[in-house]
């Protein structure tokens, strides 16, 4: 209840995702930004969605995400966490009086590049094809006890179809994707949905979004049930986004959400804090 309660609150501050809208870029357009993520608490989402207690664990996701037009249809996107911190705190037993030391592990996360094909633009609505590949960059097994990770260390390939429409001149979009994740050392496959809607309101721009992922339980299940790169995962996860341009091509970005349906990954709100370039 309490989640929900954040939840909800999130919501109605209107405070992204990867490749979440159908437009491309125009040739040699850029966009960049620069972000810091958090996500950490104290309950996970098990296997049957129900949240059990367990020693707090935080991610600290630094990160570079950029995209740039080759062609006004095609698209180069890079999305790279070069500094990823994962911490286990320590935890003292009340009966023993034991004390088990905390644990950390900082690295480098795993990276994706993507190119997004532009099959309908110049136009109100517009569609596009997208082919994402994730790299495992991040190590999968770290930090003096070996259980933290920075990457689920696998090699997985996206497939996404994203279509946007503008409703000029009254200032808001919409946007929907929908796509296939084919992923490798016997991890499941996914099948992933987003929406979200944009209100233009000047240098403002308040964004709701909706991610979600489902497994298609395919895999050998095999994989160790950790906070965020477990095997199986899956979630519904509503993201309040505010944009603000400070100058004509630099902007500042805050975001938060929360995943109300969600297995196998932490339940805990992720937070959100970028700067970003256009030019």
């Amino acid at each position: 209840m309490k989640k929900l309660i954040l939840l909800i609150v999130l919501l109605l501050q209107t405070i992204a995702a990867i490749c979440s809208s159908g437009w491309t870029k125009d040739k040699n357009a850029t966009f960049v930004k620069l972000s810091q993520n958090y996500i950490g608490g104290s309950t996970f989402f098990g296997p049957d969605g129900k949240q059990v207690s367990i020693t707090t664990i935080r991610y600290f996701n630094t990160n570079l995400y950029a995209e740039y037009g080759i062609t006004n249809r095609l698209t180069t996107i890079v999305y790279i966490p070069f500094f990823v911190r994962n911490t286990l705190n320590a935890v003292e037993l009340k009966q023993s009086g034991k004390r088990e030391e905390g644990d950390e592990l900082n690295s480098i996360g795993d990276a994706d590049l993507a190119l997004k094909y532009g099959l309908i633009f110049n136009k109100p609505t517009v569609l596009s094809a997208t082919l994402l590949v994730g790299l495992p960059l991040g190590k999968n097994a770290g930090g003096e006890s070996g259980i933290l990770q920075t990457g689920d260390g696998e090699f997985n390939q996206l497939i996404q179809l994203d279509i946007s429409h503008s409703f000029y001149p009254k200032k808001y979009y919409l946007s929907a994707n929908v796509g296939f994740n084919n992923r490798t050392r016997g991890f499941s496959d996914e099948f992933r949905f987003g929406a979200e809607v944009g209100f233009l309101l000047n240098k403002f721009t308040p964004i709701l979004k909706i991610n979600s992922i489902f497994s298609f339980y395919n895999g050998d299940g095999n994989n160790v049930q950790n906070a965020l790169f477990s095997n199986n995962t899956e979630y519904i996860s509503p993201t309040v986004e505010l944009n603000y341009m400070l100058k004509n091509k630099i902007g500042v970005s805050v975001s938060g959400g929360f995943a109300p349906y969600a297995k196998n990954i932490i339940a805990s709100p992720n937070w959100g804090l970028g700067i970003f370039l256009k030019l």
